[in-house]
């Protein structure tokens, strides 16, 4: 006895439904004559609810230049709509995205948004999805782009709140009233592989709010997110350099006064490389009318670097004016001093840095003049042996002499100074945290 072929169209079985009765049964429900999708639900009754829950996948970037902030979130929606129950068997029916074209469904906007997108690759991300008794749930996955109102005064150590507002863009509270489809404290959910490279999110609460759009009440829904800055790129790249250049520039105090070119070379460098970083550290801010942390800190760095190039000038000055610091006072002729002549009562010593007088007893009125560098202690110690006196003793204190006690002042002073409003800083801005 042959055996039949099975048959090749579609079969059913108890309890179930074929497509062919889907197909027809969508039709005949969304027919022109029995469904306008040009009409909310319940027209002229009550406001229809539509019930939100979220899913962030990942947060960022965060431009505080632009004060916007994006994220990417899996947005879901469910409504009722009674025109569109089947009465079917099966508990729910996903269709193909087309059919939004024959239904109607929120209009939702993100009242803060800018360039907002739907994700089209490969295919559109949305999904829709019909119960038995004409629940419709409405999924996409969708980037969204937000304002950010940022407060930048404490700024690298700053929190920011950045929110973001859902509602209709049409419909008053009169025709749809939004609601979180889990509560406030679970319809906001996380991806457990999300992370951020500028921000710590520290916390998110969803709340429920009223807007006013052109003299009428909107529903909306409220998402806040608490953001803690990252401040390891700053101690990197600004706060470390900066606090390194004043070191850099403490150097000129062990430097000595006569290496005049050295000691400008360091200071101007040093200065250049700060206005440098100063103007870059404002690059990525938005011109706000205030201060920033960090601005303050650069400004600190920048004054305790011009201040160091300030205080050659100051010793530079002094030295020139023949002040009691000035080298060569140590290196007198004891025989020039006891010949003196009987009217002059005051003490024949150099009065310049580049002029060392000595005179014996034979030659009283010429005068050595002795340039910079090695020159001038030859001649100097050519001088001292018609006079007597030990070259190895007036060399000492050649050398001794040729440090100025500001700078021996300043090597203690600045680093103390600089530790202690360092410490004063972070204390006040980390309290602010």
């Amino acid at each position: 006895m042959e055996r039949k072929d099975a048959p090749t169209g579609p079969r059913t079985y108890r309890g179930e439904v074929s497509a062919s009765n889907i197909t027809s049964t969508l039709n005949s429900v969304l027919g022109p004559r029995k469904y306008d999708r040009r009409l909310r639900p319940n027209f002229k009754q009550k406001p229809i609810d539509v019930y939100v829950d979220i899913l962030l996948r990942s947060m960022g970037p965060i431009s505080e230049k632009d004060m916007v902030y994006s994220i990417e979130i899996y947005f879901r929606q469910r409504w009722m709509d009674a025109r569109l129950a089947t009465n079917i068997s099966i508990e729910n029916i996903s269709l193909n995205i087309k059919v939004l074209e024959k239904i109607w469904y929120p209009d939702t906007v993100f009242y803060n948004g800018r360039e907002s997108y739907l994700h089209f690759v490969p295919m559109p991300n949305r999904f829709i999805r019909i119960s038995p008794n004409g629940s419709m749930y409405f999924s996409q996955r969708l980037t969204v782009r937000a304002i950010c109102q940022m407060e930048l005064r404490n700024y690298p150590l700053d929190m920011q709140m950045c929110d973001l507002r859902i509602g209709s863009f049409a419909y008053s509270v009169e025709d749809i009233v939004y609601v979180w489809r889990y509560g406030s404290l679970s319809s906001v959910q996380l991806s457990t592989d999300m992370t951020m490279s500028q921000f710590d999110l520290i916390s998110h609460s969803a709340t429920t709010c009223n807007i006013s759009r052109k003299g009428a009440v909107h529903s909306c829904l409220l998402v806040r997110f608490g953001l803690r800055r990252h401040t390891g790129y700053f101690l990197i790249h600004i706060v470390i350099p900066c606090s390194l250049l004043v070191v850099l520039s403490w150097v000129s105090f062990w430097i000595n006064r006569e290496a005049t070119a050295d000691r400008i070379a360091l200071g101007t460098t040093t200065v250049l490389t700060m206005t440098f970083l100063a103007l870059d550290t404002r690059d990525e801010l938005p011109r706000v009318s205030y201060a920033t942390a960090l601005d303050l800190y650069v400004a600190m760095c920048f004054i305790f670097v011009l201040s160091t190039l300030g205080q050659f000038a100051i010793v530079h000055s002094f030295t020139k004016k023949g002040h009691s610091d000035t080298y060569g006072s140590q290196c007198q002729d004891t025989d020039c001093d006891n010949e003196k002549p009987a009217h002059s009562s005051r003490n024949l010593r150099p009065r310049t840095t580049d002029r060392i007088t000595c005179t014996d007893r034979n030659t009283r009125k010429n005068r050595v003049f002795i340039s910079r560098g090695e020159s001038r202690m030859k001649v100097w110690f050519s001088s001292l042996k018609v006079r007597g006196q030990t070259p190895e003793k007036c060399e000492q204190a050649f050398q001794a002499n040729s440090v100025s006690e500001w700078d021996k002042v300043s090597r203690f002073v600045f680093p103390i100074t600089f530790v202690i409003l360092n410490i004063a800083y972070w204390s006040f801005y980390l309290s602010r945290t």
